[in-house]
């Protein structure tokens, strides 16, 4: 019999059929899984920025996370406006002018220095959007997503719990630094810590702090206990010179903060704020416990019988925060 092309072909279609079908899945899988991407964090930062120099460097590693969302900054407890030319400065110069920043409540109680205000002042001014508005208005628009990061004195949160504890019950979480709980400030690693101090954040806004433990809200607390991390010099040298629109910022505000706490302060930053921000991007910088935490009238955070209101860290592991910290600061994309 003659050799027909076509019978062969004939032959080989159910084979080719069926080896198209089971290796279609297999081959659409992973440009499926090239497609999906992680979900961003969504989060508003409430911040005294501008009087420690800690607040800067936090901003800068949201700022170097890709991973985080901010979806606006208030600015919170003494000269509110001057924070958010900062803000304006800082966010414009670093390619971030589309964050919105919104005035929280000011207070004439402020006793700390606003160390920054040279670069605060060549910022231009904020629109006047109170942060209790927008931050109750951003908790609506997406309720059970929102991770407020809580770096100062609880004014603002005070304020928009007594104006809307139903709406501000909407929010993912709180993640704050504020408190001591089991030990208090220390000079150096290398000395016993005191006992539990009156921590500034608390003790500044113990009516807010107060309102905070009790409103429900998923807290997850960084007390001193955790984030007296400091920066040595070989790491601020690296992170200072390091030439880039994040950094060069830092190294202004500073070298300003220095020149207005010497020479009764360390030239060595305490990164009190950076802790929370790190534990945002990795949860294993610092291993939370389940606590209930009492606000006194006198400002002390105490431990005390009761349901747990708060997941606090009492001890973070510096390598990790350093790695992430340095790696993302030193990154010249984010």
């Amino acid at each position: 019999m003659a050799y027909s092309p076509c019978r062969r072909w004939r032959g080989l279609l159910p084979v080719l059929a069926l080896a198209l079908a089971f290796s279609y899945p297999v081959l659409a899988a992973p440009q499926h899984a090239a497609e999906r991407q992680p979900e961003r964090q969504q989060v508003i930062v409430d911040m005294d920025i501008g009087d420690d120099i800690d607040d800067s460097f936090a901003l800068a590693l949201l700022l170097q996370s890709p991973d985080i969302e901010i979806v606006g900054i208030t600015t919170g407890w003494g000269d509110t406006a001057l924070r958010g030319q900062l803000l304006e400065r800082m966010l414009r110069e670093t390619g971030h002018a589309g964050i919105p920043v919104a005035q929280g409540i000011a207070s004439t109680g402020n006793p700390q220095p606003f160390t920054q205000a040279r670069y605060a002042r060549r910022g231009k001014p904020v629109p006047p959007v109170p942060a209790v508005d927008f931050l109750l208005d951003q908790i609506k628009r997406q309720p059970g997503k929102i991770t407020l990061l809580a770096l100062g004195p609880l004014s603002n949160v005070g304020a928009a719990i007594e104006r809307d504890a139903a709406t501000f019950g909407k929010l993912k979480q709180v993640v704050m630094m504020g408190g001591s709980v089991r030990t208090g400030y220390r000079k150096s690693q290398y000395v016993p810590a005191r006992p539990a101090d009156k921590e500034y954040n608390i003790a500044s806004e113990i009516k807010g702090a107060q309102r905070l433990f009790t409103s429900g809200v998923p807290i997850v607390m960084m007390p001193v206990d955790s984030t007296q991390i400091r920066l040595d010099e070989v790491e601020r040298n690296a992170l200072l010179g390091h030439g880039s629109p994040i950094t060069d910022a830092l190294a202004l505000m500073y070298h300003q903060w220095i020149d207005a706490y010497q020479p009764w302060s360390s030239n060595m930053p305490s990164l009190f704020d950076v802790v929370p921000v790190a534990w945002l991007i990795d949860q294993k910088v610092c291993t939370t416990t389940p606590l209930h935490i009492v606000v006194t009238d006198d400002g002390y955070t105490r431990e005390a019988a009761g349901k747990p209101n708060a997941a606090v860290c009492l001890a973070s592991d510096q390598q990790r925060f350093f790695d992430i910290f340095m790696g993302r600061l030193l990154a010249d994309k984010p």
